[in-house]
């Protein structure tokens, strides 16, 4: 198993480690150490991984960073009653350019998800979302990427890929694999309108911060349909986190951020998270514990998922079939967890990119618009796109 990439979690970290409790996460996990080196991946399902590379940051200016204070405080956390094995792969160091950075992230991504580990990324900078989606050139032919984050990223794909622009990258550079992309808890005063407009005219999905504060849970079917899911800590509002972290006044406050990560965990798709913007300072026990307890809600989704989307066995779901103007829209709603998909008709004539996209996670609420007459947003831009 090539992981030269990786450099062994800090002695520091560790010796901290030993005064915790039998009961705590650090004691549960496997841990990379320069002693032991990289542990056995054997019945793993879910592997952290940290990457020092901040180079791409519109604001960075030199300086170097670690992640102890965020391994010190999700090793001290207790786990729940979980029966998913956990390994803490050490960190990616910088590399002598950031594309050595990517590769080495792409590699290390690729590798987790042919083996069906789920790699919990925690970085430096959001660009890093790009590596994490090259990753899946070769294991999926559409990916579904979901952006937690005040701004949509989508930027001047012409420029250099910067964190506040790497979405254009994902978009327009080859191999062409994105599908869909979802923006959730976005702040309209930190979007161009012509971004939000570009966001529409492509049919991308994006959920405003007052939407998801109202109803946290019509976050839940946009994970259900996401492989990659990256959260930018910028979305967190300034009352919760460090003082070098806060950026705006308005965002997710910590249990929003947390409900969303457990989302993503719960969703059967998801095969990697990145949590990215970390910024480590002199005061910085409250970002670090955020972060952890991030972490800690997506592994107990990991640990609650529950296999309820294949249909074959008609016990398994119930079916309702509904008009809307002259379309016909069929749902499915899972016995086993209530939870509901609406079917995207294929259209034959057109080159077909949604093979397995044919069922659309959505909420009974969907239903419930579809039986008064109203079409469903997630329905018709899934529908529009598969047209393009």
């Amino acid at each position: 198993m090539n992981f030269n990439f990786l450099s062994p979690v800090s002695d520091l970290v560790l010796a901290h480690n030993e005064l915790l409790s039998q009961q705590t996460l650090g004691k549960k996990i496997k841990i990379h150490s320069k002693q032991q080196g990289v542990p056995e991946l054997e019945d793993v399902q879910l592997a952290i991984v940290g990457v020092l590379e901040s180079r791409n940051d519109v604001n960075y200016i030199g300086e170097a960073f670690n992640l102890d204070e965020i391994r010190k405080s999700l090793y001290s956390l207790f786990p729940g009653n979980w029966h998913k094995s956990i390994v803490d792969l050490g960190d990616i160091n910088k590399g002598e350019s950031v594309e050595d950075t990517y590769f080495a992230l792409k590699t290390t991504i690729n590798i987790l998800v042919q083996k069906n580990i789920i790699p919990i990324i925690i970085g430096g900078s959001q660009d890093l979302t790009y590596a994490n989606y090259r990753a899946y050139d070769d294991l999926a032919p559409m990916v579904n990427i979901v952006n937690v984050d005040s701004k949509f990223d989508l930027g001047d794909s012409a420029k250099p890929i910067k964190n506040d622009s790497f979405v254009g990258k994902i978009i327009l550079d080859q191999p062409y694999n994105l599908f869909n992309y979802a923006t959730v808890g976005y702040q309209t005063y930190f979007n161009s309108q012509e971004e939000i407009d570009l966001m529409d005219k492509l049919y991308f999905e994006s959920y405003r911060l007052g939407q998801v504060s109202k109803d946290i849970t019509i976050v839940e079917p946009v994970m259900r349909d996401a492989n990659i899911v990256s959260i930018d800590l910028n979305a967190v509002k300034a009352s919760e986190v460090s003082a070098r972290q806060k950026v705006s006044p308005n965002g997710l406050d910590g249990k929003e951020i947390c409900a969303i990560s457990r989302y993503a965990g719960i969703s059967n798709k998801v095969t990697s998270i990145g949590i990215y913007e970390y910024q480590p300072s002199k005061d910085d026990t409250i970002t670090s514990m955020l972060v952890a307890q991030i972490i800690w809600y997506f592994i107990e989704g990991v640990n609650f998922r529950v296999k309820d989307d294949d249909f074959i066995n008609d016990d398994s779901y119930q079916k309702f079939i509904t008009l809307v103007e002259d379309q016909e829209l069929i749902f499915y709603k899972s016995t086993k967890t209530q939870r509901w998909w609406i079917e995207i008709p294929f259209l034959s004539e057109i080159n077909n990119k949604l093979k397995r996209h044919t069922l659309l996670p959505c909420m009974h609420q969907d239903y419930l618009d579809a039986s008064n007459n109203k079409l469903p947003d997630r329905w018709y831009k899934a529908f529009q796109k598969n047209c393009i």
